[in-house]
């Protein structure tokens, strides 16, 4: 079955589509900048082969139905031969950050499922609506072929309440659902499979912890293949230091910054969660540059660094505690899966917890799962690849097939 992964933000739209008998990516997109005066496309058509054709288009892309129509175009183009029309695709999987409360599964898009999207745009103001947009766009243009939304928040419906609620007044829980939902959840269940069959193991066998280290970061407990905690809030800002999220901090600061600064709460929040994390302490975001800068003395650079690990290494030892036992830590996304100074600082100390890395192991480069771990650690530690879109596929031909 050929499957279309479609993951349309507020201005973009990444797309793949995928073999899932093989599990291939025939055609690999993404499209950017979309209601820009001038827009971009670019398209792989069978990415990492050696018969890899990519394709460039720059023009005005004044909306997502152009986007999807460009991209539709681009799959269906003979020249690429990976597929001559789109009645070949038998299915469609969207991803959809917010779920709220409503959906603990992926589910068959229809109508009542479309209206719980819209009814948790308020828990996701900036994502649902152009998830939203996305959908629409391709049941206009796909009628009559199966789309399925893959929801970020559903991995963590099974934590507990004591471990979802917030110590706040209880009305708030009951009428506005105020509570932690946590997000990369299609990462998180994706990686935390591929790990228990490094081990050997039943998922429902498995205590993990799980590093999503990129621009966004998040951690997870999962015990016995569950999610049971994770560091994303009721919005992805709680928890790890991230590019441009501030992660925790204390809720007065709110006060204060109006109070002192005569911010409003627009202003905050937009500090919160675009000036702040890595590229507010240093003025950067990509660790690359951190790195850098840090080895020629800057010391903010240097901080930032510092602070991020921190606060990394302090929810892992968090997570041993609230699962007692772990068979394994594994890292992914962007930096997780690149960053060897980043995963020794994030697990620096923690010898004494049974974690022990190889630090030759640790410094190699591949993008195959790679254990980093000593023979002498009683704990794992792997660097395993996230793989959402082909998450998102198995999940989305995995509803069909049932």
């Amino acid at each position: 079955m050929h499957v279309l992964v479609i993951n349309s933000g507020s201005s973009s739209i990444k797309y793949q589509l995928l073999d899932t008998d093989n599990e291939s990516v025939l055609i690999s997109g993404l499209i950017e900048r979309i209601g820009d005066a001038q827009g971009d496309l670019i398209n792989k058509a069978f990415p990492g082969t050696d018969n890899e054709v990519v394709t460039e288009i720059e023009q005005p892309i004044p909306d997502h139905t152009t986007g999807m129509r460009l991209a539709i175009d681009m799959i269906t183009d003979p020249a690429k031969g990976a597929i001559k029309d789109k009645s070949e695709i038998g299915a469609i999987g969207h991803r959809v950050v917010h779920g709220g409360e409503d959906f603990h599964e992926p589910t068959i898009i229809d109508t009542e499922v479309i209206a719980a999207i819209e009814a948790n745009v308020p828990l996701a103001p900036l994502h649902n609506p152009a998830n939203l947009d996305g959908i629409h766009v391709a049941m206009e243009l796909f009628p009559g072929i199966p789309q399925v939304a893959v929801f970020d928040t559903a991995f963590h419906q099974t934590i507990p309440p004591h471990a979802y609620m917030y110590a706040l007044p209880y009305e708030l829980y009951e009428k506005d659902r105020v509570r932690r939902y946590g997000f990369h959840g299609t990462s998180h269940k994706f990686v935390a499979g591929e790990c228990a069959n490094l081990l050997g193991k039943p998922l429902a066998e498995c205590n993990l912890i799980t590093v999503h280290l990129g621009n966004g970061c998040s951690m997870t407990a999962i015990e016995n293949g569950k999610s049971v905690d994770t560091s994303l809030g009721m919005t992805p800002l709680e928890g790890l230091v991230m590019g441009t999220r501030s992660g925790d901090v204390d809720p007065a600061i709110h006060t204060f910054l109006a109070r002192n600064k005569g911010m409003d709460i627009e202003a905050i929040d937009a500090m919160l969660n675009k000036q702040s994390g890595l590229k507010g302490m240093c003025g950067m975001n990509d660790m690359r540059d951190i790195h850098a800068a840090a080895d020629k003395g800057n010391k903010n650079a240097q901080l930032a660094l510092d602070v991020q690990t921190y606060r990394n290494r302090k929810y892992i030892g968090a997570y041993m505690a609230v699962l007692g036992h772990v068979d394994a830590i594994v890292f992914t996304a962007g930096i997780g899966e690149n960053d060897a100074i980043v995963r020794r600082l994030s697990l620096k100390g923690l010898a004494g917890f049974g974690v022990k890395i190889d630090e030759a192991a640790n410094d190699q480069r591949a993008k195959e799962p790679l254990k980093i771990s000593a023979n002498n650690s009683t704990v794992a530690v792997w660097v395993i690849p996230t793989n959402e879109e082909l998450a998102i596929a198995r999940q989305t031909r995995a509803i069909l097939d049932t």
